[in-house]
C-alpha cells in the first residue's frame, strides 16, 4: 500500500507496461527524462495509450471497481466466504484492515499520470509548440474527471446528501515527492470534475476511437455526473445529444445477447480493450469472478452471483432477454445466479479473442444513457421520460410499456438494475438516490458482524475508510478521516 506521497511518481513511457507493481522503482515527475518525454503529438498518444493500460489494472477498472459496487448494492450475493473480495459485501472495512486502499492508490497513479500529459502539454504550448496536442489533452482531461468522479464516490458522501462534507484531495498538477494534499470537499470534488469535462470537450473528435475517449464519451460523463449532481437539465441535455447524433445506436432484442460476444459494438461509447498479451487477468478476471464455481476451470470458485432480489425483479419477464447471460450457479440448476456478460457468453467464448478472459470492459454504453435520459426528464416531462424508459424496457416483451402516469423513479431504477447488472453501478445508484439496500445474506448461510441485513447511506461504512498507510504518509489527513472509522 502506497501513499499519494509515494505515488507522486509518474509514469510515462513505462505506461505501456501492464504490471501494477513496478512503480516504485521510476523517478519523480521533475526528473529531466518525464520533462521530455513528450515531443510530438505522437508522443502524446503514446502516453495516452499507457494511461488506458493503466485503468485496466485489476485494481481499477479490470475488475476491483466494477466489482466494489456490484458486490455492495444488493444485486449480488456470496455463498461462502474466503473466496475473495467478500470484505466488499461484508462491508468488512478498517483504516487497518480490509481499507481496499488499492483503490485511492491505482486511480491516483492515473490521475498523475493525466496530470503530467497535461503539464508537458502546456509547456511545449509555451515554448511555441504548433504542434495539435487537443485530443491528446482532452482525453487526459476527461479521463481525470472520471477518476476524479470515481474517488469521490468511493471517499465522499453522495453530492445530495452533503456536499459540503470531505471528498478527496484535488491534485490537478504534478507534484513535488514531499507534498502531502489534504482532502478537498464533495463539492470541490464536483467542480473540477465539470471544468475538466467542460473544457475537454471542445478539443475532443466525434469519430468513434474503438479502446479511447472521445466528444461522445465526455458528454456521456457529463450526462452521468449531473445526475448525480441532481442537475436535471444538464444531464438530459448531453444525454439527448448523443442520442440525437447517431453515432451509437442501441441493439435489438435479437442482437443483445451476442453483443456480448463482440469488441465496440454499436453500443459501445467508451469500451477499455483488454488484450490477451497485456491486461488479461486470466483466472483473476471479472469474468472468472461472476462465472459458475468450477465453469472451465476448477480455479473458478464461484466468487459471487446473483441475489434472489435481482433475480426476482428479472423473473418479472420470463421472456427478458437479458436471462440470455445467466446460468445456473452452485445453489442449483434451477438458480440462474452466474452472470456471463464478461465471460461473452455462457459457453465463455470471449468476445473474439484466443482466450475467453481477456474480455473487454464496457464503461460507458448507450442503454445507460437511455436510462439516464429517462431519470433526467423525469421531473419535467413524464411523457418524454417513458418514452426513453420504453427503449430499455423492450428487453422485457412481455412487460407493459410505461406510461405518463405509470412511470417513477423507481421503474427506472429497477430498469437500470437489470441492463447494467454487474456493469458497476447498482450501489452508487442506492446511495444517490437515498435507498435502502436489503441483502441475500441468507442465500449461502452468510453470517455478517459488520453491517446489518438492510442498511441505508446513513451507515458510516458506505464510504471508504482513508488507509493507515495513507496517514501514516500523510499525517495530517489523518484529521480528516471519515466519520466512524
Amino acid at each position: 500500500m502506497k501513499s499519494i506521497k509515494i505515488l507522486l511518481a509518474v509514469f510515462l513511457l513505462t505506461g505501456l507496461v501492464a504490471c501494477d507493481e513496478d512503480f516504485l522503482d521510476v523517478k519523480p515527475t521533475n526528473s529531466g527524462d518525464s520533462e521530455t518525454s513528450i515531443q510530438t503529438p505522437a508522443d502524446a498518444e503514446v502516453i495516452i495509450n499507457g494511461l488506458m493500460s493503466k485503468m485496466r489494472s485489476s485494481a481499477y477498472y479490470g475488475r476491483n471497481f466494477i466489482m466494489y459496487a456490484n458486490a455492495k448494492g444488493g444485486d449480488l450475493t456470496i455463498f461462502s466466504q474466503g473466496r475473495g473480495l467478500d470484505g466488499l459485501y461484508t462491508f468488512n472495512h478498517s483504516a487497518t484492515t480490509g481499507s481496499y486502499s488499492g483503490y485511492w492508490n491505482q486511480i491516483y497513479h492515473c490521475i498523475l499520470q493525466a496530470n503530467s500529459i497535461l503539464e508537458s502539454i502546456e509547456k511545449l504550448q509555451s515554448e511555441g509548440s504548433t504542434g495539435d496536442f487537443d485530443e491528446s489533452k482532452g482525453q487526459a482531461l476527461t479521463a481525470r474527471a472520471l477518476m476524479y468522479f470515481d474517488l469521490v464516490r468511493l471517499y465522499g458522501e453522495p453530492y445530495s446528501e452533503d456536499k459540503s462534507a470531505l471528498g478527496v484531495p484535488n491534485v490537478v498538477k504534478p507534484l513535488d515527492a514531499s507534498a502531502q494534499p489534504l482532502r478537498a470537499t464533495v463539492e470541490e470534488n464536483y467542480n473540477q470534475i465539470l471544468a475538466d469535462l467542460q473544457t475537454a470537450a471542445p478539443l475532443m473528435s466525434k469519430s468513434k476511437s474503438n479502446g479511447y475517449l472521445n466528444y461522445y464519451a465526455n458528454l456521456a460523463m457529463q450526462a452521468r455526473v449531473n445526475l448525480y449532481m441532481g442537475n436535471h437539465t444538464e444531464a438530459l441535455a448531453a444525454a439527448e445529444e448523443i442520442i440525437n447524433s447517431g453515432e451509437y445506436s442501441l441493439y435489438s432484442n435479437n442482437e443483445w445477447v451476442d453483443s456480448w460476444t463482440m469488441q465496440f459494438g454499436s453500443e459501445s461509447i467508451f469500451e477499455l480493450a483488454i488484450l490477451p498479451t497485456e491486461g488479461d487477468l486470466g483466472t483473476s478476471s471479472l469474468g472468472f469472478y461472476l462465472r459458475r464455481k468450477g465453469h472451465g476451470s476448477g480455479s473458478a470458485a464461484g466468487w459471487f452471483m446473483a441475489s434472489d432480489y435481482f433475480l426476482d425483479r428479472l423473473g418479472e419477464d420470463p421472456e427478458d432477454v437479458r436471462w440470455g447471460v445467466m446460468s445456473y450457479d452452485e445453489v442449483s440448476e434451477d438458480h440462474l445466479g452466474a452472470s456471463y456478460k464478461y465471460s461473452g457468453s455462457t459457453d465463455l467464448v470471449g468476445d473474439g479473442k484466443s482466450t475467453g478472459t481477456a474480455v473487454n470492459i464496457k464503461v460507458i454504453r448507450l442503454s445507460e444513457i437511455y436510462l439516464i435520459a429517462a431519470e433526467a426528464a423525469l421531473p419535467v416531462d413524464k411523457g418524454l421520460a417513458a418514452d426513453y424508459l420504453n427503449e430499455i424496457r423492450k428487453r422485457s416483451p412481455s412487460l407493459d410499456p410505461a406510461t405518463e402516469s405509470t412511470i417513477s423513479v423507481d421503474m427506472i431504477l429497477d430498469e437500470r438494475s437489470k441492463e447494467l447488472f454487474t456493469e458497476g453501478h447498482r450501489f452508487f445508484d442506492m446511495m444517490r438516490l437515498n435507498k435502502s439496500i436489503t441483502y441475500n445474506d441468507d442465500l449461502g448461510g452468510i453470517a455478517v458482524t459488520n453491517r446489518d441485513k438492510t442498511i441505508d447511506r446513513s451507515f458510516y461504512k458506505t464510504i471508504l475508510p482513508i488507509s493507515q498507510s495513507e496517514i501514516n504518509a500523510n499525517p495530517d489527513i489523518e484529521k480528516q478521516q471519515n466519520p466512524g472509522y
